[in-house]
């Protein structure tokens, strides 16, 4: 991004009117994972967002810019739960009817509660590429405008007031900003904001290893599918992601880091030991990544991890305590 660029997206960001649903979430220190890591660290509390997840963000800022007549006729948007949730709420505010296309495979949790939105929910397929593509044939059959999960540069807009909250809550130095990759929303709008603000402050985006679409993204210089996805962290389980997220991606994050399943679990243990909140394993990555660099970096700068979504299936906490002892065993 050249200067006019980044002048005109931080402008957009600073004008959104997503607080009409969504709310400014806390930024809180952790003390138990700042004395491990011999650093201070934040929590950016995105799982106590409206809906539970910063998807609700994006959503909003993006149905806020359709033209009128066009929001009027109904949207539609594929999602396996959170972006769903921020799109059903966000057509609610507007009075206007959304349509909702999950993977058969999102968690029962999240199915009801964009039932609970007033939404239409249509299931089709294993994954979020199935729901993408159902998604797509009726935004055309119905004239449906689609609201897309993460390409799309009204959602980066609007998932980038996350960076800007962060950077207000914490105007001292920060040395980095971890941030949950699926399909490249988030990242790509905290990236942009963070270096057309603060350049100095590192960005650093945290995938599964099972699904690190972003990562191959990256290493390739076009998006590359993931064809054996892990939907363990099914919040960030994206095949592939997107030319917008990629390409602003590739101009302002440093790096981007895997991490396991069990390293994923160990996190979200870490979330619950120091804040008693109970996220998604999605929302646990950045944590999950921030234990990886902290475990090679001794600068004792201070790092902020953003805790994505706590729309997690009751039934999965089993695993997640036997998998998280294992790693601290």
């Amino acid at each position: 991004m050249n200067a006019s660029q980044q002048a005109a997206f931080v402008a957009a960001v600073a004008a959104s009117g997503v607080y009409a649903v969504a709310r400014r979430t806390a930024l809180r220190e952790a003390p138990a994972l700042s004395a491990r890591f011999a650093r201070p660290v934040w929590l950016k509390r995105e799982d106590q967002q409206a809906c539970f997840s910063f998807k609700v963000r994006g959503a909003f800022h993006c149905l806020a810019h359709l033209p009128v007549a066009l929001r009027g006729r109904g949207v539609v948007a594929a999602s396996a739960g959170n972006h769903a949730q921020g799109v059903a709420l966000a057509a609610r505010h507007f009075g206007v009817p959304a349509t909702i296309v999950m993977p058969r495979t999102a968690p029962a949790i999240k199915v009801a509660a964009v039932h609970g939105l007033g939404a239409e929910v249509v299931l089709a397929g294993e994954r979020f590429a199935d729901a993408d593509d159902t998604a797509r044939r009726l935004a055309a059959e119905r004239g449906l405008a689609l609201v897309h999960a993460f390409d799309d540069p009204r959602v980066i807009e609007g998932q980038a007031t996350v960076a800007a909250e962060i950077l207000q809550q914490h105007p001292g130095h920060l040395e980095a900003v971890f941030v949950p990759v699926g399909g490249g929303g988030l990242l790509a709008g905290v990236g942009a904001y963070v270096k057309a603000v603060r350049p100095d402050v590192r960005v650093i985006g945290v995938e599964p290893v099972g699904s690190d679409a972003m990562y191959r993204a990256l290493a390739a210089g076009v998006p590359v599918p993931v064809h054996d996805l892990d939907v363990f962290a099914d919040g960030v389980a994206v095949r592939e992601v997107g030319r917008h997220t990629l390409a602003l991606a590739q101009a302002t994050v440093d790096e981007v880091v895997r991490v396991t399943r069990a390293q994923i679990c160990d996190a979200m243990r870490d979330v619950f030991n120091d804040t008693r909140g109970v996220v998604e394993p999605a929302g646990a990555l950045a944590v999950a990544g921030l234990a990886l660099y902290a475990g090679r970096s001794a600068s004792p700068g201070a790092c902020v991890a953003i805790l994505t979504g706590a729309n997690l299936d009751f039934d999965l906490l089993g695993e997640v305590a036997r998998e998280s002892a294992a790693v601290t065993s």
